[in-house]
């Protein structure tokens, strides 16, 4: 590796907007806000509603007539 071109990684405090948590990761900027994350996205938090009463697979045989 070269030197003196790379840039120098510090700590950075990371605020998510939505749930206010922070977490520290490095970076080369000392502080980020985010809008999203891991702490209140319905994905991981396990919060999201399936809309789907009916699967895919059961509405295609209803449409075609398949046992």
């Amino acid at each position: 590796m070269k030197k003196g071109i790379h840039p120098e990684y510090v700590p950075c405090k990371v605020t998510c907007v939505t749930s206010g948590k922070e977490i520290e990761v490095l970076s080369t900027k000392p502080q980020l806000r985010v809008d999203i994350s891991s702490f209140c996205h319905p994905f991981y938090t396990g919060s999201d509603k399936i809309a789907d009463a009916t699967g895919r697979v059961e509405k295609f045989r209803q449409k075609y007539n398949l046992k």
